[in-house]
């Protein structure tokens, strides 16, 4: 290390220490200052960025982790009661075809982003002024929790939300793309119940998973919706009856609201939107000394956070912060998404002690399967939700593209599987859970960007036909089969034995598409 004579000489040997901890979380050439030269003025430099990305990172996070965050690696989950409310776009994909398609990629790219941005910010704002709390947004999906509380009747305040969404939709209802109308409309399903809130994995990338009936019951009204409408299940419709009017769907467990209300009735929003505000990080002491132990307060701060990302998603953010936004692209993507059965159904039935069990295999598992996707390249985006389990999105070829993603991709679904038909369930009832995975991947052009409110929640998505077919696919699988379309073969297909299963129509699809299912590795 280079050091003059000075108060660098006197450093204390926790600098050491807080190196190896730095290096994640500092940019490239900032590390690089520090390391060589640690003064005072660097030493400063490093921790205004350490404070710009805390808030970045506390961004990216939903309401409820940033503010109870357990210590990285530490399993941690309650029972909580709520309404939750799931949306969808439906012609969202085409929409994205249409922008990057084509030679321009790199302004199609921008394009969609700013009506991405400008979709989920006012999405955002109203679910945050109605009382909600953005959980997640994966694709085009939303979803929102409505905490119970005393003073408000939570699912009222949702459905609110829902109807001042749909009506919010006219904004957003036809997108001119190169001269060409697109139309695209929303799915709201409510539902109220309890839940299981799990923070699961290790201190190197933790997530934060819903488990329970609630959260699959909320997935199927949604489903069950109808475009421009507002879909309830029956118990939370108990909840707003008297305050609302409403039709029954035409199976019967669900309804949907009807919206006859005028402005006024409709009124004013629950609440005033509040920014979160985070304790202060200051320096009190700006010797090299003091500055060190500032910098380690920080990075106490920013760790348990930064655990939340991919690691190569967290490298990103760091390599931006100073621009507070990381670019978004076009580009050739492996997505793949596989579906978990197995461990999340039974916590509603468990016992106590059973609950410890099935969230602690859970966690056990989410981290085998990351340390797969991590050891070959990819990117777990995050666990989220199915009508039956959990969905983990995976995908290859951004932000870190390799020559053989194909390769990798392929790998990592195998290894995938590997890990869950050898992991011992949990027992239930004195019975032991059997876990399987049902996976789909798919190759092809896809939008990844940073999207949601610039400085506000926001998370790094993918978007694209070939997301929405490898979620496809996942759903046709058979228990522990890996399904691929015909582009992925042609990439995998000398490397790997794959058996033509022919044509098959998926949902969204004009024409059956050829699909194979990956069996093993032929080298």
């Amino acid at each position: 290390m280079a050091k003059s004579d000075n108060e660098l000489d006197n450093l204390s040997p926790s600098f050491y220490e807080l190196e190896r901890r730095l290096r994640g979380l500092l940019p490239a050439d900032l590390y690089a200052d520090v390391w060589m030269t640690p003064n005072s003025a660097v030493l400063m430099q490093a921790f205004s960025h350490l404070r710009t990305l805390r808030r970045i990172l506390y961004d990216y996070l939903p309401r409820q982790i940033s503010e109870t965050l357990p210590p990285p690696g530490e399993t941690h989950y309650s029972w909580k009661t709520g309404t939750l409310m799931f949306t969808d776009l439906a012609g969202f994909t085409p929409l994205v075809a249409a922008y990057t398609g084509g030679q321009g990629k790199e302004k199609g790219a921008k394009e969609l982003l700013q009506l991405l941005n400008d979709y989920f910010s006012e999405m955002l704002e109203i679910i945050s002024k109605s009382g909600g709390n953005l959980l997640e947004f994966t694709g085009d999906a939303v979803l929102a929790e409505f905490p119970e509380s005393s003073r408000a009747n939570a699912t009222l305040q949702a459905v609110r939300a829902g109807l001042r969404m749909q009506r919010a939709m006219e904004l957003f209802g036809q997108v001119e793309v190169n001269g060409k109308i697109i139309p695209f409309g929303m799915r709201v399903g409510i539902h109220y119940g309890r839940f299981v809130t799990a923070d699961i994995g290790t201190p190197r990338r933790m997530d934060q998973v819903l488990l329970g009936d609630t959260v699959h019951e909320t997935k199927l009204a949604e489903s069950a919706g109808r475009l421009g409408r507002v879909c309830v299940t029956k118990t939370a419709l108990a909840k707003v009856e008297q305050d609302l009017r409403w039709e029954e769907s035409e199976t019967g467990r669900h309804a949907f609201i009807i919206d006859d209300l005028t402005d006024d009735e409709l009124g004013e929003y629950e609440i005033a939107p509040v920014r979160r505000r985070l304790p202060s990080m200051l320096v009190t002491d700006r010797s090299v000394n003091g500055l060190l132990q500032s910098l380690n307060e920080a990075v106490d701060l920013v760790e348990p956070v930064a655990s939340y990302l991919p690691s190569t998603v967290l490298n990103l953010v760091v390599a931006n912060a100073k621009q507070r936004q990381v670019p978004a692209q076009v580009t050739q993507l492996f997505a793949m998404f596989v579906n978990l059965i197995g461990i999340t159904e039974y916590i509603d039935e468990a016992t106590p002690e059973e609950q410890d069990s099935l969230v602690n295999s859970f966690s056990h598992l989410f981290a085998q399967v990351n340390a797969q996707v991590e050891i070959y390249g990819g990117v777990l985006k995050k666990v989220t939700y199915h009508l039956v389990g959990s969905d983990l999105i995976i995908y290859f070829g951004s932000p870190n593209a390799h020559m053989d993603d194909h390769i990798r991709a392929a790998k990592t679904a195998l290894a995938i599987r590997d890990v869950v038909t050898g992991f011992e369930g949990p027992l239930v009832h004195n019975k032991k859970v059997e876990i399987t995975c049902k996976i789909g991947m798919s190759l092809g052009l896809a939008f990844v960007g940073e999207v949601g409110a610039r400085r506000g929640r926001r998370e790094m998505n993918i978007h694209g036909d070939a997301v929405n077919v490898a979620a496809r696919l996942m759903g046709l699988a058979q228990p522990n089969q890996i399904l691929i379309t015909r582009e992925a073969h042609q990439a995998v297909g000398f490397y790997f034995d794959c058996e033509d299963l022919g044509e098959i129509a998926l949902k969204g699809k004009k024409k059956k598409l050829e699909v194979f299912a990956l069996k093993a590795s032929l080298k």
